[in-house]
């Protein structure tokens, strides 16, 4: 099924619903990792979306990376499973964020492409020169790979 949670969206409005998502980080030869400025809150977060019915979450994170960045990505290992989010969104919908976040790697860094109307930027950051991220839960998942303390869960 095509776009998931659009056809939820168009039965149930903007009542509240729990969804999963899929992302991660890639890192450069330098240690910074990739932020996107996002469309929708007009910040910085980690690239990834919303799992499509039938498909795993390494996959989501896969086809989000390559739709929201231009990358080729695949899955290092598991980074965390965060499920603490209420999210309110621009358009005024609700959802539980449920989070399957990964360490990724990528052949090739250098071809960032955000020609996708849901990223505004992409760039690399320092752990020390962080931009304002969205929402808490991405900035736990950045914390979480910059300490070391992963896998993790919350």
């Amino acid at each position: 099924m095509e776009n998931y949670i659009k056809s939820i969206r168009e039965k149930i409005g903007h009542k509240p619903l729990i969804l999963v998502y899929a992302g991660g980080i890639v890192v450069n030869e330098k240690n910074e990792i990739l932020l996107q400025k996002r469309s929708d809150f007009k910040a910085w977060g980690l690239p990834g979306g919303a799992l499509e019915f039938g498909e795993t979450a390494e996959e989501a994170c896969i086809r989000e990376y390559f739709e929201e960045t231009g990358l080729k990505v695949s899955v290092v290992s598991l980074l965390g499973i965060s499920t603490n989010q209420i999210q309110n969104y621009p358009n005024g919908d609700i959802g539980q964020s449920v989070v399957i976040g990964f360490v990724l790697k990528s052949d090739n860094i250098n071809l960032l492409n955000s020609n996708n109307s849901e990223t505004l930027a992409l760039k690399f950051f320092k752990k020390e020169n962080l931009p304002t991220i969205f929402n808490k839960q991405h900035l736990n998942f950045i914390t979480k790979y910059f300490s070391g303390e992963y896998p993790f869960y919350n």
